[in-house]
């Protein structure tokens, strides 16, 4: 049996930050004890890591990987290493981009095939909620996803259609007998075509533009759709990529009611303020938008008093092309914006200057990612019992942004050319090395997470 022992003296707990040792056996955590409590076997690999922090594998519950069927836009080899450099060891796909999209079983097997042998770190899937698949909710619950994914907009891409109420009315019975949480895109059509509209003559490479084109209401209608069929029927609602202040008085209302309610937020929301975007740099453009400054330091504060859960990427890259670079106009550039491998440092940059420490980070990215998704007992954390998933940090570190240390696909991304703060050493999964600064040791030993 493989024996090691991780020795630093910022290890991040869910109880704080000590100097401790973490034993693992194998593949799992056997311990976490004072340094001076390591057996004193030749057995024991040991890792002396100094002042680096250590801390639990990040989950990514928000990520589009996009394979099968779109793998020029990202895949799974791509996506894996880029997580991997970036402290995540789990990632949770989004139903939509791939070809098929995961509304099926016979989809999920398709996306189970092209992920075999090419996976840096962990995976696992979400299932898609459409408009005509109500039949196959419950088979693919018995077939391992971990939840489920709707729309209540067009999502950008044909095949992957939004749902109604009354789509979600004959969705939401076989869904709720799963017992696994449904994830809402929460923007509704009416108050964005109406402002579309509006905006029809408008200059299109103006960020205001497009930022208009998006309001507020378009989330905030939805979200009071989305409680009210709560109430109604008995599931679980999980709110992703919250982009409006204005939703935070509802939202804890809310969880101060008891709702199974859980709302994340995304890195680019945290740190990207609408102020600062200049015309035509589509490449932050996403849905929903980047907002105020005074929005950005709301959504801070309802992280604080956890009215905000956790923090996923959002993770959604393109082509080149498709980002519209030449044209710069904000109506036709793909909405999405790319940043596995540098979500921990923005995250970071942005926390540590607010007073926040490593355990809040290893709270939003690790331990609520893992509950969403139904891993909990053996994600996120670092705990007796949990898989030796574990990061290696400097958090006092600096670095600028450039393509080489981006490592998916195509290194775009509005990041590029700032300097963060935080650097990832080192990232292990299972007790294996799958990162080590900027190489990727060993064969592909991902895998699938199932229910």
């Amino acid at each position: 049996m493989n024996l090691q022992a991780f020795i630093s003296r910022r290890v991040v707990t869910p109880e704080g930050i000590r100097p401790a040792a973490i034993l693992v056996e194998g593949e799992t955590i056997r311990a976490v004890v004072p340094a001076e409590e390591v057996p004193r076997s030749p057995e024991f690999q040991i890792h002396h890591l100094g002042d680096a922090a250590i801390l639990p594998g990040l989950v990514d519950s928000h990520v589009h990987i996009n394979e099968p069927g779109r793998t020029d836009w990202e895949g799974f080899f791509s996506a894996t290493r880029a997580a991997a450099a970036g402290g995540y060891t789990l990632l949770v796909d989004m139903p939509l981009n791939c070809l098929p999209a995961t509304t099926t079983v016979a989809a999920l097997e398709a996306k189970r095939e092209a992920a075999r042998g090419k996976c840096r770190v962990d995976w696992a899937a979400w299932g898609g909620v459409v408009r005509d698949n109500q039949g196959d909710i419950e088979a693919l619950a018995t077939a391992g996803v971990l939840g489920f994914k709707c729309f209540l907009i067009h999502p950008g891409i044909d095949g992957f259609t939004m749902v109604t109420q009354e789509d979600l009315g004959a969705a939401l019975p076989p869904l709720a007998r799963t017992g696994l949480p449904l994830l809402v895109h929460a923007e509704l059509a009416g108050p964005v075509d109406a402002a579309t509209e509006r905006l029809a003559n408008a200059d299109w490479r103006r960020y205001r533009t497009f930022l208009q084109s998006r309001p507020d209401e378009a989330e905030l209608v939805a979200i009071r759709l989305m409680l009210s069929l709560r109430r109604q029927y008995d599931f679980r609602l999980h709110i992703v990529h919250l982009s409006t202040s204005q939703a935070l008085p509802e939202l804890r209302a809310a969880h101060s009611a008891g709702v199974p309610l859980s709302v994340e937020t995304c890195p680019h929301y945290l740190h990207l303020v609408a102020e600062d975007i200049a015309d035509g740099a589509t490449l932050s453009k996403c849905a929903p938008p980047i907002r105020s400054r005074e929005n950005c330091e709301t959504l801070w504060q309802g992280l604080k008093e956890g009215v905000i859960d956790l923090v996923a990427t959002d993770h959604s890259p393109c082509p080149p092309a498709m980002k519209q670079g030449a044209e710069g106009s904000f109506r036709t550039a793909w909405g999405g914006i790319a940043s596995l491998s540098v979500a921990l440092p923005v995250m970071w940059t942005e926390a540590s200057r607010r007073g926040f420490t490593l355990v809040d980070i290893a709270r939003w990215m690790g331990e609520g990612p893992a509950r969403l998704a139904g891993c909990g007992e053996r994600k996120g954390r670092i705990a007796a019992g949990s898989d030796a998933d574990l990061v290696v940090f400097h958090p006092d570190d600096e670095f600028q942004v450039t393509p080489g240390r981006l490592y998916y696909r195509y290194p775009m991304s509005p990041y590029l050319g700032e300097t963060l703060r935080g650097v990832v050493q080192a990232t292990y999964l299972r007790g294996r090395p799958v990162f080590v600064a900027g190489t990727f040791p060993g064969e592909p030993s991902g895998r699938e997470w199932r229910r």
